[in-house]
């Protein structure tokens, strides 16, 4: 069995409405409760950092997943959502929204595709991690180059 171990160090020198930092071996940044939320909105905070783990895990994953299939791309890009419900003073991450745009080279790797936009989803390291506590949804786009 193998392991991976990743390291964040977060400094928080105030209260609720101040600013604090997190660093790791490839990030720096300032973090700080969001204006949507009544704070200073500084840098990021937890519900973005959250959304770009989802995020980013699921389209590597379809990356790695097509490389594997010999499916060629065009373009592969994505926008995500998240929303957080406040009931009765109560955050909950309730769901994240996926819509990758998949531009293929050729169309007899369409349904291939249909099937593995689900599949890396079902498959994310992160996705696996939120399953059961936050939906996760797909709304894929998949189309030839040059249409």
């Amino acid at each position: 069995m193998t392991e991976h171990y990743f390291h964040l160090k977060a400094n928080w020198p105030g209260t609720r409405n101040d600013t604090g930092e997190i660093q790791a071996e490839n990030l720096y940044t300032k973090v700080s409760i969001p204006k949507e939320m009544d704070g200073p909105g500084i840098g990021t905070n937890p519900d973005e950092m959250l959304l770009g783990a989802a995020a980013t895990c699921y389209i590597i994953t379809l990356a790695a997943m097509m490389e594997r299939s010999n499916i060629l791309k065009d373009q592969l890009y994505m926008d995500s959502t998240a929303i957080v419900d406040v009931t009765g003073g109560v955050f909950t991450y309730k769901k994240i929204i996926h819509r990758p745009t998949i531009e293929l080279t050729n169309s007899k790797d369409m349904a291939l595709m249909d099937k593995l936009v689900i599949k890396a989803e079902q498959t994310c390291m992160i996705s696996k991690a939120l399953r059961g506590n936050v939906e996760i949804e797909l709304e894929p786009i998949i189309l030839l180059a040059n249409e």
